[in-house]
């Protein structure tokens, strides 16, 4: 398997990098870690990690939020 890497370049507005590297920074992550993990995400779905839609998503209920949780974690 080959280590080569390779160079991204993006345009984003200023103001949005400063905010999501204030998060990320929090994370212990800097931007190119973040696109490494999207990346990775994406290869391992064959798609994106989350829904993109021009359709409204209905918000979950405080029961089916619990629901959910305890799906996913267990028993909080």
């Amino acid at each position: 398997m080959s280590n080569a890497t390779a160079v991204v370049q993006a345009r984003v507005p200023a103001r949005r990098l400063q905010r999501a590297e204030k998060i990320l920074h929090k994370l212990g992550l800097t931007p190119s870690d973040a696109l490494n993990l999207l990346l990775a995400q994406i290869e391992i779905r064959k798609g994106l990690p989350f829904l993109v839609s021009t359709q409204p998503q209905s918000l979950l209920s405080a029961d089916e939020q619990a629901a959910e949780w305890t799906k996913a974690f267990g028993a909080y």
